[in-house]
């Protein structure tokens, strides 16, 4: 049984036993268990998604995603949604979903990425996405504080080699 079912069946089996005031089930939880589970439930499914100790949360502290725009232009350039090259700036922690923009850029790669969206030294967190021509959203957890840079690793035509966006992680 997956962690997902079996968080699912304790958070369950803790809501029925406090609502009928049960203090055990036989091989199951305690009454006193019960009433932490969908706390240690919510932090172990949380903490097991995510590349930060602290519980993260959207831009506004609510634990929803913020929304980044980007392009990945025909030009062979990042763009912030509004034009601007950049930097993008994330709070450390926040979970930010991406909606990305790719345009071909004049080559492609065999498995018909146009781009990708590759920050090396977090690549091993989620942090590279082969972009194909279209829309394409993904959500992941900024980083700790520090620069970083964006890059598309992709030979997608003239401007390749400086198809960059510096990205700046706050506290």
């Amino acid at each position: 049984m997956g962690i997902q079912m079996r968080l699912y069946r304790l958070i369950v089996e803790a809501c029925l036993l406090c609502a009928a005031g049960v203090a055990t089930l036989p091989g199951q939880i305690t009454a006193s268990e019960a009433r932490h589970a969908p706390a240690l439930a919510l932090a172990l499914a949380v903490g097991e998604n995510s590349s930060s100790s602290k519980f993260p949360t959207g831009a506004d502290g609510t634990g929803a995603a913020r929304t980044v725009e980007l392009i990945a232009d025909k030009d062979n350039r990042f763009k912030l949604s509004n034009g601007q090259a950049g930097p993008l700036v994330l709070k450390s922690g926040e979970i930010v979903k991406f909606r990305i923009t790719s345009l071909f850029g004049g080559e492609k790669a065999r498995d018909g990425a146009v781009h990708s969206f590759v920050v090396r030294k977090l690549r091993e967190s989620g942090w590279s996405v082969r972009l194909k021509e279209g829309v394409q959203e993904f959500t992941l957890t900024a980083p700790k504080p520090g620069n970083y840079l964006i890059e598309c690793t992709v030979e997608c035509g003239p401007g390749h080699d400086d198809m960059n966006l510096k990205m700046v992680v706050v506290k």
